[in-house]
């Protein structure tokens, strides 16, 4: 779970050597527990690692499920007096006993008698070696192979394997053709597996290297695409380095047996798919294997392997209870076993184990001491915790307990303190390192006792009962019985059941009967120290106690009820002190609660009934098979250090540590089942609860369950905080649920790339042929907003390639773009000016500058953006109403009068007495329509053009607002970014210079404080460099963009001047038929845009261009109104004709928009751009 020391790792693992006794074979006498007779037996090793007896038929007995070898007294002995009589004087040095079975509690015995001592002591030592090497129980898919092709060819036996063979063969339609066995080799083994179980998968992956459709890569294929793709990309390229061409090379000479295509430095498909299967490529390395862990912190750092019940063998109420049990659980590695203590009967009165009330049998306390004695340090040299629940109310029996504690174990028996690791306040525990080979005893203690004089050794055990030990001391509150700390106590929720308040008073209930225990007495007291069990007061009390030694047990239920009110104080309380969690007394199945909820608050003594091999105890073996299987997993450091903390629910990265994202492919399976069915693979996370997706799976297969191929979506568990607490969980079923097999993985120590992974069982031994192929990726886990980070670290070249390219791009896009880059204020003068000659005009302004407008890095707004603002939106909406409600009240005010001029032309003529009066009088009322009419047509254009002006002056102020406003906010976004900019770089180099002093701290001290000095130096170097180089960039931005702010270029004030004078010229020189009140406006008006243009732009100087449009504007001014004049003569004389007055109205509008147009076709080419 946590990680390794820092440093590379010496593997300290032995690999697999069988000593030379065992490769001579040797005779032994073979006896049967029921049979009488003994046989002759000669035992030799088979090459594949198989024990062999030969008499008429060869037996074989796999190595992988040996779990034991004895001799001596603790090997087994005939009770037949006959056989002991046949095997002579002095025999039990010669017998020896192997151990071997698929579970815990399914074992069976094969007993034999050597020819001497010393034999039997060679092959007990040497069996049990091979039978627990951790590196062989973990070996390469190429290995396993190798096994199945040795028990094929020498002993002519594949069991269940070579029917399916058969089936398979069958159901291929293909002919079972005979070979010598001779000929059957190992290259004809593997090509014939290669026969049977087509892998385009394989061919894919070779084609992924390089191959393109070619037979064979060339030797810098293979070293990229084992650098590249099966090597982690996180390591440290100086502790770690990429393989060179010559250790390449080695592994092409030993997976490539074509030597034509080694001289050629090539290797063939074939070649490529063993080193797949090779030990060059297990998922996890094999230092992971070994013990890796710094072993010594106090006890309270580590997970700690723990077993609840450990003498049941089935459920909680009935079956046997077996003093083997305590053997089995130990040899996995188990550190904390149970025992639960009875008072034994008359006359014998020896203290019992069992499960207190209910129909489980019993086994001798005495037994059960030898038993531990024996098998306590032969998977794991660490201390062994022995968790009494004690019933014996008994004071003699008590210290006949005692006596045979101290007796049976000796000096391995821990009794008095280490003398650096005094039982006082504030003093922690003592380590596993330390305490190797030790045991210790957790049971109540007595404080009311004084000191004995003396040695405890030297107590007498006469002594006689107490009358006040008579009865158990009970509690029937749950809460107290819970603090109490001892092992099966009742649940809260089962209220029904009341517990009895004696031993005699009935049967006790369902839920335990920790409860019920009895004060220790003075000897039992004083063999314990460091595990002393006390009732459990709350976090405030024992952090003011500071008794480390102290520590309390919680029953699942009460613990989940901690974890959920006080997540953070259970983890602090568990930096310093011991717990341990058990089952609910209602699991009477013997079923398991997950212990990773329970590990993610530090808890070291999670209890599990290893009886049951069910999900949790899968979790709980596979979890700790690493770090040498020695049953103790050093915590991640934050659960141990008092100065951080750290929350269970937390969704965030935990300070210190760098959370993981794992990929996880699952490509195909081998020989997963021997039936015809199709199968499916789950991918299960156990980690935090703040963890990504948990769980994947895979489609069931199509009826193929030897070869089948998924090759699905890749499984991403995206975030997984704490990567040295997570595991993997990779599982095979068949269609209907069956289980097949599974791994379990470390976050931490999977590799990437390519990999086979050999299933296991539910006990975690290793299978022979089931197997998975899958594609892995870790990678740090990075938050989508440090993505473009992390890529420029993860590739600098690339990224600062990429900069370099957009710094080329935008210095040729700003070169020749200087024309193009309009100020807003320039284009607003423009379309002031140019919409007091045509409407239209504006709208091609616009066109023509959001075409050309200008993008950089840090975009500015266009006068497209501006215009598009709420504020700018209504104010044109409000000005187009004003505008539409002055022609409609303009053109009502027209109607009135000249419907009053028809009324008074008509009462005229009537009134009138001769022909000629009327006539007068109609000629007279029609000159004096038609220059009422002119008059309001001339006033019409006069409202409407000073309020388009007035207008067009509010817009423009409008839009000069709302672009100060916006260029503000986009200067200010810009300077928070560089903030945020500063503090997350500021962040990543505080990181990694935390991650080099806890690097450097685990190095050897007398360099400690140097390489803090040099780390600080260093520190300080890069955050000044990386953040002075950060200012600079921001700075740059912001100076681009205030430029393309405020910049008005010479040739853009001289495209004002000549859009100005155009437009200038084009009013006085279009023919007009309008009033001396409209002239003198529109000759006011260019002067007030003259004089707005230099209060806008207070730069601009008068050039060439104003000096060469100034006479066109006093040309166009005169012949303007002189043509004017004559116009209007003219049309008014061509419509003399006519009837009516807005005829002539309208034909002087038709002209002036003809003449207008005309004369913005002449307009110089500037205007068209």
């Amino acid at each position: 779970m946590a990680g390794a020391k820092p440093g590379v790792h010496a593997l300290q693992l032995k690999p697999v050597s069988v000593h030379p006794e065992l490769q001579r074979g040797g005779k032994f006498i073979k006896w049967d527990e029921v049979r009488t007779k003994m046989l002759e037996t000669c035992f030799e090793l088979g090459t594949g690692q198989d024990v062999t007896g030969r008499v008429a038929e060869a037996d074989i007995l796999d190595i992988s499920t040996i779990r034991d070898t004895r001799r001596g007294k603790y090997a087994r002995s005939p009770r037949d007096m006959r056989l002991l009589e046949l095997m002579g004087e002095n025999s039990e040095g010669k017998m020896v006993s192997i151990v071997h079975g698929s579970d815990l509690v399914n074992i069976s015995f094969l007993n034999v008698v050597a020819m001497t001592e010393d034999e039997a002591k060679i092959w007990t030592e040497e069996l049990f070696t091979l039978a627990t090497n951790i590196l062989s129980q973990n070996a390469s898919r190429h290995t396993f192979l190798r096994k199945v092709f040795i028990i094929k060819q020498e002993f002519n036996d594949f069991g269940v394997h070579e029917k399916a063979f058969c089936s398979l063969l069958f159901a291929l339609s293909l002919q079972l053709e005979g070979i010598k066995q001779d000929d059957f080799t190992w290259e004809a083994f593997q090509k014939f597996l290669d026969s049977l179980c087509f892998r385009p998968e394989i061919q894919s992956i070779f084609e992924e290297c390089g191959s393109k459709k070619k037979p064979f890569i060339s030797m810098d294929q293979l070293t990229d695409f084992i650098n590249r793709r099966q090597r982690d990309s996180r390591l440290n390229e100086v502790l770690y380095p990429p393989l060179k061409k010559e250790q390449v090379r080695q592994i092409m000479e030993k997976y490539e047996k074509n030597t034509g295509q080694l001289e050629r430095d090539q290797i063939s498909l074939q070649g490529f798919s063993r080193y797949l299967e090779g030990e060059e490529n297990t998922i996890v390395p094999p230092e992971r294997l070994d013990i890796i862990d710094d072993m010594n912190q106090p006890l309270s750092h580590y997970f700690i392997n723990s077993s609840h019940n450990t003498y049941l063998t089935v459920g909680q109420l009935t079956g046997l209870s077996s003093v083997e049990m305590y053997r089995q659980v130990l040899l996995t590695g188990c550190r904390c076993v149970e025992l639960d203590c009875w008072k034994g009967r008359l006359p014998d009165e020896e203290p019992y184990i069992t499960h207190g009330f209910t129909m489980t049998t019993e086994i001798p306390f005495k037994e059960v001491l030898e038993a531990i004695a024996e098998s306590a340090f032969k998977a794991s040299p660490y201390p062994v915790i022995l968790s009494f629940e004690n019933h014996v109310d008994s004071v003699k029996q008590q210290a006949k307990m005692a006596e045979y504690c101290r007796t049976i174990f000796g000096d391995a028996l821990l009794i008095d303190p280490l003398e650096k690791y005094p039982l006082a306040p504030g003093y922690p525990l003592p380590s596993p390192h330390e305490l190797q080979g030790k045991i210790l005893i957790k049971n109540k203690k007595n404080h009311r006792h004084r000191p004995l004089s003396g040695s405890i050794r030297r107590r007498e055990m006469g002594e006689q009962s107490s009358p006040n030990m008579d009865c158990p001391l009970t509690d029937n509150e749950g809460g107290q019985l819970l603090s109490n700390g001892e092992e099966k106590l009742a649940e809260r929720m089962v209220k029904d059941l009341e517990p009895r308040k004696s031993i005699g008073c009935g049967i006790y209930p369902l839920q335990g009967t920790a409860g019920s225990e009895v004060k220790a007495t003075e000897e039992m007291s004083y063999l314990v120290n460091y595990i002393e069990p006390v009732k459990f007061k709350g976090f405030e009390v024992t952090s003011k106690r500071r008794k480390y030694f102290e520590m309390s047990s919680f029953v699942e239920t009460k613990g989940m009820d901690i974890l959920k009110s006080d997540p953070v104080d259970f983890v602090e309380y568990n930096k310093n002190q011991l717990s341990r969690i058990y089952p609910k007394g209602t699991r009477v199945d013997s079923s398991n609660f997950m212990p990773q909820i329970f590990w993610n608050i530090g808890c070291q003594m999670v209890a599990l009934n290893f009886q049951t091999p069910d999900l949790p105890m899968q979790l709980n073996m596979g979890v700790f098979e690493y770090n040498g299987r020695s049953g103790y997993i050093l915590k991640p450091e934050f659960m141990r250090r008092t100065d951080k903390h750290f929350d269970p629910f937390t969704e965030n990265i935990v300070d210190g540590i760098v959370a993981n994202t794992v990929k996880i492919r699952v490509v195909s399976g081998q020989f997963l089942s021997d039936k015809k069915v199709g199968v499916y693979v789950e991918v299960d996370l156990f980690g935090l609860p703040g963890d990504t997706k948990r769980k994947y799976r895979t489609k069931t297969s199509n009826g193929n369950s030897l070869d089948p191929v998924w090759n699905d979506d890749t499984f991403l568990f995206n975030k997984i905080v704490l990567p040295t607490l997570a595991s993997l969980r990779i599982a095979v079923f068949e269609e209907n649920g069956k289980f097949v097999g599974h791994r379990i993985l470390p976050v931490s120590a999977i590799r990437p790339g390519y990999h086979y992974i050999n299933l296991k069982n539910e006990l975690n031994q290793p299978l022979l042929l089931p197997s998975l192929l899958v594609y892995t990726e870790a990678q740090d886990y990075i938050p989508n907003e440090h993505q473009e980070y992390a890529e420029a670290l993860t590739n600098p070249i690339k990224h600062i390639s990429m900069l370099d390219k957009r710094t080329t791009q935008l210095a040729v896009l700003m070169e020749n773009s200087e024309v193009r880059r309009f100020g807003y204020f320039a284009v607003c003068v423009c379309v002031c000016v140019c919409v007091c000659v045509k409407d239209y005009i504006y709208n091609i302004y616009i066109y023509i500058y959001i075409y050309n407008i200008h993008t950089v890095r840090n975009r500015i707004q266009t006068i497209e953006d501006l215009r598009q603002h709420k504020d700018y939106v209504k104010l044109i909406k409000k000005q187009k109403k004003e505008l539409k409600e002055l022609r409609a009240k303009n053109l009502k005010k027209v109607h009135t009068q000249a419907d009053a001029y028809c009324i008074q032309l008509f009462t005229v003529g009537a009134d009138a007495g001769t022909v000629e009066a009327s006539a007068r009088t109609s000629h007279t009322g029609e000159r004096e329509a038609t220059c009422t009419a002119e008059r309001g047509n001339s006033n019409t254009h006069t409202q409407t053009h000073t309020h388009k002006y007035t207008h067009l002056l509010t817009a423009f102020e409008k839009l000069k607002q709302t672009a100060n406003e916006r260029y503000a906010s986009q200067l200010k976004k810009l300077k928070e970014t560089c903030e945020k900019e500063k503090k997350e770089l500021q962040k990543i180099l505080d990181r990694k210079r935390q991650n080099s002093i806890s690097e450097a701290r685990n190095r050897e001290k007398d360099r400690t404080e140097v390489d803090l000095n040099d780390i600080n130096r260093k520190h300080i170097q890069e955050s000044v460099a990386s953040i002075r180089g950060v200012s600079t960039d921001c700075s740059t931005h912001t100076q681009h963009t205030l430029s393309l702010i405020t910049s008005s270029p010479q040739n853009v004030h001289n495209l004002l001047y000549s859009t100005f004078f155009c437009c200038c010229h084009q009013l006085f020189s279009t023919p007009q038929t309008i009033s001396s009140p409209l002239i003198i406006h529109i000759a006011i008006l260019p002067p007030l845009i003259l004089i707005s243009l230099f209060l806008w732009f207070p730069t601009v100087t008068l050039n060439s261009s104003f000096l060469y449009f100034l006479p066109c504007i006093l040309a166009g001014a005169g012949s303007g109104q002189k043509k004017g004049q004559t116009n209007f003569k003219t049309e008014r004389g061509a419509e003399t004709h006519r009837r009516g007055t807005f005829s002539t109205g309208e034909q002087i509008r038709t002209v002036t928009h003809a003449h207008s147009e005309q004369s913005f076709n002449n307009c110089p080419s500037v205007l068209l751009l």
